[in-house]
């Protein structure tokens, strides 16, 4: 199945769970190791946040966004949910938050696109499975409900636990890493860890958790925790696609990176675009891995995702990529 026109108006629905953060961006010639102190360069204050990056770029490739989050009652605050209303993003389950305030994300790049950075939850603490309940609709009528690891694992679980009843499609980003009980990867269909995530959440299984270097090896213990598939992101090597029936490497597209903050938050936000639109995983791993390299040729969060028609003419340009 391929993809629909560009000019199509949205057709699958994604509720994306998340964190909205401002990310203030140090450009640096290389990232500091612990202890030291490096002189900068340019400075940023942009939006981000992984759950707001995802829903921007699940709005910007087609899909109908519900985004269901908390920020503070400050200029920031209310300022992201303006942002999110222009790109037509859904915005009745965006909770503002008196007495905390928005997020924040202290972020250093390197000059070869590397990143380092460090979150100040803010509100995205406070969401809660209160929030979940009330945009209960919106998930039950959804496709796809698209979930990362910035906010409290009690909204995470309720809102994985209503998707399952109600037959929504799940896919869990878990980023940043952290355990997971099992009760939530039980009802993942579809978990999207990068290699470093991927090891991190691999070592609480019963088994020894086998190195990133092994990508087949590290899926097939991470399917044995739970998902029904697995997404391996892997930066320049690709991406692995594992069911417990198969496995598919999917070739990243060669680009000079610039930045690659959010890299992350525009595959999955894409992958679950293309997978309401009823494509099949490999399929739409492989339009998500487009939309990933567009953004890295790009700075910033939200601002490095492409929309519909760029993905689109940049698959064209390498059919056989």
């Amino acid at each position: 199945m391929s993809p629909r026109p560009a000019t199509a108006p949205p057709t699958g629905r994604i509720v994306v769970v998340g964190s909205i953060n401002v990310d203030l961006v140090v450009r640096v010639a290389t990232l500091p190791r612990p202890g030291e102190t490096v002189l900068g360069g340019r400075f940023a204050s942009v939006p981000g946040g992984k759950g707001a990056n995802q829903a921007v770029a699940a709005a910007r490739a087609g899909g109908r966004t519900t985004f269901v989050a908390r920020v503070g009652d400050d200029s920031m605050g209310h300022g992201a949910i303006e942002a999110f209303r222009a790109e037509g993003i859904e915005t009745d389950f965006i909770t503002i938050t008196p007495h905390a305030p928005t997020g924040v994300a202290l972020i250093l790049v390197d000059a070869v696109g590397e990143n380092s950075i460090a979150v100040a939850g803010g509100a995205n603490d406070r969401l809660s499975s209160d929030d979940i309940e009330r945009a209960r609709p919106a998930i039950e009528a959804a496709d796809v409900l698209l979930l990362q690891l910035e906010v409290p694992l009690e909204a995470v679980a309720h809102a994985v636990t209503i998707a399952r009843a109600a037959g929504t499609r799940v896919i869990l980003n878990p980023a940043p890493a952290r355990p997971l009980p099992a009760a939530i990867l039980a009802r993942v269909d579809i978990l999207t860890p990068n290699e470093t995530e991927g090891e991190s959440l691999a070592s609480q299984g019963d088994a020894p958790a086998p190195s990133a270097a092994d990508a087949d090896a590290l899926a097939g213990t991470l399917l044995g925790l739970g998902p029904r598939a697995v997404v391996v992101t892997r930066g320049a090597a690709g991406a692995l696609v594992a069911t417990a029936e198969d496995r598919t490497h999917v070739p990243a597209f060669p680009v000079e990176p610039r930045d690659t903050v959010a890299a992350g938050d525009v595959f999955n936000g894409c992958l679950a675009v293309m997978l309401a639109e009823g494509l099949d995983l490999v399929a739409a791993t492989r339009f998500a891995a487009a939309a990933a390299a567009i953004s890295v040729t790009r700075e910033g969060a939200q601002t490095s995702a492409p929309r519909r028609g760029e993905i689109e003419a940049f698959l064209a340009a390498r059919p056989g990529a």
